[in-house]
């Protein structure tokens, strides 16, 4: 009786509360009928989308691929010859069998170890080919495709392209179910996707989620900005396809970003564009070429724009320029801000290499600079990225303990830590504080520059920090790359 009474309570609360619900619904109503909704409000939408009938109907052209093979791993601590580098525990392999080799020795200076894995990919064409991730298939001496049906091919790599993480498959099959790739229009923040894949195996699995970012740069890779979602993406998802609500493929998904090894709620996935080219390059030519500026570059935020004077946080900030390179013999500089590409505005560091991946070695560039407070105009004939890189980046006295406006403790470099870096100026911070401890300067960054003045004795750089404003940018090297780093130090 007690519970049949709290329940009768509720359903008496439940009906007084319908009835105002109606009440409320009828002077909506009348309210609506004297002033019609505005014509740019939202449309009210009509429900979920259809997942079961896009997955039933495009599952079939997802397929699972696993691989087997050898990979060649250092024993040495010279990983120059490895094939490892793609492996996702690349270095932890590489670090137990330094160890072991230290403790026990008996190791040559490169083992052949077994290798397997699994990954995903799906049909373009129904004469057999497939789009996958390059690291899926990397080191694989066979390729096994699996269909839905069951059925099983050996698949032939026709090519790979690790800068973008692009790989085409051939399986001798004919008529098969083929997934659109290419969306009619492009993917927006928010638009439901979803992922079909084989994670840890388990074949033709669907997950979804929301896009959650379309211009995601990730460190390392210079030649794709990725589209970021939060659909759930495991290993073996890895190679399989991204698709909208409309049944297109708009991105290969690659990556995750996660701490566990799981999924964490950051998945990233490449364009479909770039992987289209990649593509068309593989099955015409057999080989990939990619474009190349020849500038590393970071993200502007509000306080490296006040530090270089643009009116807002936008464009591309280079940290660094190669010798030789495309953007070396147009004058592009390091502390230059790039804010337009033939006549695309970079908004985002990411827009750049998203521009820079779908063109061709030896297409022309003009780029809108901003240098010193001024913007000039640049016209650049792009290189091949098959060029090596030689990027290339003193003496003076030493300060014991942090000092003047930036609160840097400074010393020279000495010749070895100069050879070791590959460097000809730049001074050690040994320590930190005020400032430069604020803006997350750290002891052990190479101080190479001030507000775009080379430094290399402790005296250059006491004469350029007492010409500093309010905001200053510097340029350190901090595990092997550059970085601007921007500080506030007051009037």
């Amino acid at each position: 009786m007690y519970i049949f009474a709290i329940h009768r309570h509720r359903s008496v609360v439940a009906m007084a509360a319908l009835a105002l619900a109606a009440a409320a619904h009828l002077e909506n109503s009348q309210a609506q009928t004297a002033a019609p909704a505005s014509p740019t409000s939202p449309p009210v939408p009509a429900g979920l989308p259809d997942m079961a009938g896009i997955a039933a109907r495009f599952g079939p052209a997802v397929v699972n691929i696993s691989v087997s093979g050898t990979r060649k791993v250092s024993t040495t601590g010279d990983a120059s010859n490895d094939d490892a580098d793609d492996a996702p525990d690349a270095d932890a392999m590489r670090d137990f069998l330094q160890e072991f080799q230290k403790r026990f020795g008996g190791l040559p200076p490169q083992l052949k170890l077994p290798v397997r894995g699994e990954g995903s990919g799906f049909i373009v064409r129904p004469d057999g080919v497939i789009l996958t991730n390059a690291h899926v298939v990397s080191g694989a001496d066979e390729v096994v495709v699996k269909l839905t049906d069951r059925r099983e091919f050996i698949a032939k790599v026709l090519g790979s392209d690790k800068l973008t993480d692009v790989a085409v498959l051939k399986i001798a099959a004919t008529g098969l179910p083929v997934l659109a790739a290419g969306p009619m229009q492009p993917p927006r923040v928010g638009d439901w996707v979803m992922a079909i894949g084989s994670p840890f195996g388990f074949e033709n699995t669907v997950t979804a989620g929301v896009i959650s970012a379309t211009r995601r740069s990730l460190p390392g890779d210079g030649f794709v900005s990725f589209i970021q979602t939060d659909v759930a993406i495991n290993p073996g998802n890895s190679g399989g396809p991204l698709i909208n609500m409309r049944g297109e493929v708009v991105g290969i998904n690659s990556q995750i970003y996660s701490g566990t090894g799981g999924y964490q709620g950051l998945s990233f996935a490449i364009p479909i564009e770039v992987a289209q080219r990649i593509e068309q390059q593989i099955l015409s030519t057999g080989q990939v070429r990619h474009a190349r500026l020849g500038v590393q570059i970071q993200e502007v935020n509000q306080t490296l724009a006040e530090a270089f004077k643009l009116d807002k946080p936008a464009g591309a900030l280079v940290t660094e320029v190669a010798p030789g390179s495309a953007a070396e013999r147009a004058g592009i500089q390091s502390g230059d801000v790039l804010l337009r590409i033939n006549g695309r505005a970079i908004d985002l560091s990411g827009d750049l290499p998203a521009v820079l991946g779908l063109a061709q070695p030896g297409d022309p560039a003009d780029i809108d600079v901003w240098r010193r407070g001024a913007r000039r105009a640049v016209h650049i004939i792009l290189d091949d990225a098959d060029a090596r890189d030689a990027a290339k980046a003193g003496n003076g006295n030493t300060a014991k303990e942090p000092t003047g406006r930036l609160g840097l403790a400074l010393r020279a470099l000495q010749p070895a830590e100069q050879r070791q870096a590959g460097l000809t100026g730049g001074l050690v911070i040994e320590r930190v504080s005020g400032a430069a401890a604020r803006a997350g300067v750290q002891a052990g960054d190479v101080l190479l520059a001030i507000d775009g003045q080379p430094v290399s004795t402790v005296d250059q750089a006491s004469a350029v920090e007492r010409r500093i404003d309010k905001a200053v940018a510097i340029l350190v090297l901090r595990d092997g790359a550059k970085l601007y780093v921007a500080l506030r130090v007051g009037a």
